[in-house]
């Protein structure tokens, strides 16, 4: 039987037998808890976590150890806890692999059972930084973007606030990530010890500022809450970041492969593509992880780069998940190596995206756009061309739409960016009229606004174009009334609806 990744077993194990597998870049053993991480799954483990290990090993520190906490469920700290906070990246380029353990991470609980542990780490003057990644769900926002007071585990924390507040000993378990956060920064004002830095890891714009709205909102919807809101807007930093990195679900076979390498079993494997990319706003309140020694980007304005990553990584991504599904192909890999698709989505880029772009400090756009696409060939990622397809309603608006309205503004009809939206309403009219098979399977359309596209998407195909630009919650009122973009959208529909 093989033994399981600890420290223990691992001081066992000799790491220079194999080339592609290597140890902690820092002791585990003499590294210290500096930052608290909510929402403990694959993605942090892949990304801020190795970067934080790095960092701290380019600086020779052993303070900036990682209290991981997960959310809802314990799974991940009890697969983490017996390995000694162990874990291996089993990273999965096109044709090469390579295994690495992560040691930055020294303490893992899990809220329902160790919320005082996490309070008090968050308030402990050896602590100066937490961060986010609990996915846009995880922050219990209502539609206008304030939170979600009647969000019964979010109401649960401003219950157990409001009574800390009063001096309460509050012993309720966190029950959301929000309301966890301002129950730590609570703590820390009570304890006097200094200022602390918040810093959201996930997936949205402007992200530092939407998290630092919520706990304003929050804050001002409890009572006595007056001086806590005024220490966290002297005291507490929120800056925005942009994270890249695809981290694919890992598989009995990639622990399998993993424990071959490193002759240990993991149960907290990860498994990641070659490519990384973080981007953080330099505005912190204390100390942090010097993580522009391990290839961060310290930047004073993260939009152009979130600007970039949604104008041609995002845009180019949908574009082939559309294409590649109308051609039968199961996933974006085999999307991109077919010439044809591949040709378009460079166009997008080349054509219309890069023209409304400034290079942000430090960005090639154009080896951006080459990077994008031969990321997009690693079959290792196992993105479908269906998965990537969903929420196209929700998608265009953000990844593609922008670039329309900037080019018509200039005066240029957007030729390019029409054959992707061309690729949407043939999708949609295929998976809700004609019917589409990829992969030997019938898809239908996965989209909030399914049947509303449906509806549109019925009817003659030669008015599919006009129909669909008619749907304002997509289009808004101004491009529906674009002649140049119908024209444009008509003429590359009829290569691809059927007749």
């Amino acid at each position: 039987m093989t033994p399981r990744l600890s420290r223990t077993t691992l001081a066992g194990v000799d790491l220079g037998g194999h080339a592609d597998v290597r140890g902690p870049a820092v002791d585990p053993a003499g590294t210290t808890v500096g930052l608290v991480h909510l929402g403990l799954g694959a993605f942090h483990r892949a990304h801020q976590a190795v970067y934080t290990e790095d960092a701290a090993a380019a600086a020779g520190s052993s303070s900036w150890g990682i209290l991981g906490v997960t959310q809802r469920s314990a799974r991940v700290a009890e697969q983490l806890a017996p390995q000694d906070g162990l874990y291996g990246v089993l990273t999965k380029g096109t044709s090469e692999t390579s295994l690495r353990v992560v040691g930055s991470l020294r303490d893992v609980a899990f809220p329902g059972t160790a919320t005082g542990r996490v309070l008090a780490t968050i308030a402990a003057p050896t602590t100066h930084v937490v961060t986010l990644t609990v996915t846009e769900k995880g922050y219990r926002r209502r539609g206008d973007g304030r939170p979600d007071l009647a969000d019964p585990d979010l109401a649960a924390d401003v219950a157990a606030l409001t009574a800390e507040l009063r001096g309460d000993v509050a012993s309720d378990p966190a029950r959301s990530p929000i309301g966890l956060l301002v129950r730590g920064l609570a703590q820390r004002h009570r304890a006097d010890v200094g200022p602390i830095t918040v810093v959201c890891c996930d997936n949205l714009a402007d992200n530092g500022t939407v998290v630092e709205s919520l706990v304003r909102d929050l804050l001002g919807s409890v009572p006595g809450a007056e001086r806590l809101a005024a220490w966290v807007e002297a005291s507490v930093a929120f800056p925005s970041t942009m994270v890249d990195r695809i981290v694919p679900a890992t598989t009995p076979a990639h622990r399998d492969e993993a424990a071959r390498l490193l002759g240990l079993d993991d149960e907290g494997l990860v498994v990641g593509e070659p490519f990384t990319q973080w981007v953080v706003e330099d505005r912190f309140a204390g100390p942090r992880p010097p993580w522009e020694l391990a290839g961060a980007t310290l930047t004073s304005d993260v939009a152009p780069f979130e600007r970039a990553k949604l104008r041609v990584l995002n845009a180019s991504h949908s574009t082939l998940a559309y294409l590649g599904a109308l051609r039968g192909y199961a996933t974006i890999a085999q999307a991109v190596a077919d010439p044809d698709l591949e040709a378009v989505a460079r166009a997008l880029v080349d054509e219309d995206v890069l023209p409304t772009l400034a290079a942000p400090d430090g960005l090639d756009l154009t080896g951006y756009r080459d990077d994008v696409l031969a990321r997009f060939a690693n079959p290792n990622t196992g993105h479908t061309t269906v998965q990537v397809a969903m929420d196209g309603s929700a998608k265009l608006p953000q990844r593609l739409l922008g670039t329309v309205r900037d080019r018509i503004a200039a005066g240029a009809v957007p030729d390019a960016a029409a054959a992707s939206i061309a690729a949407w309403m043939s999708y949609v009219h295929a998976t809700t009229q004609t019917g589409l098979e990829v992969g030997g399977r019938r898809v239908t359309l996965d989209d909030p606004l399914a049947d509303v596209l449906a509806e549109a998407a019925a009817g003659p195909v030669d008015g599919l174009t006009a129909r669909l630009l008619a749907v304002r919650q997509v289009f808004g009122a101004d491009l529906g009334q674009s002649t140049e973009l119908h024209d444009a959208v008509r003429a590359h529909l009829r290569t691809l609806a059927p007749a």
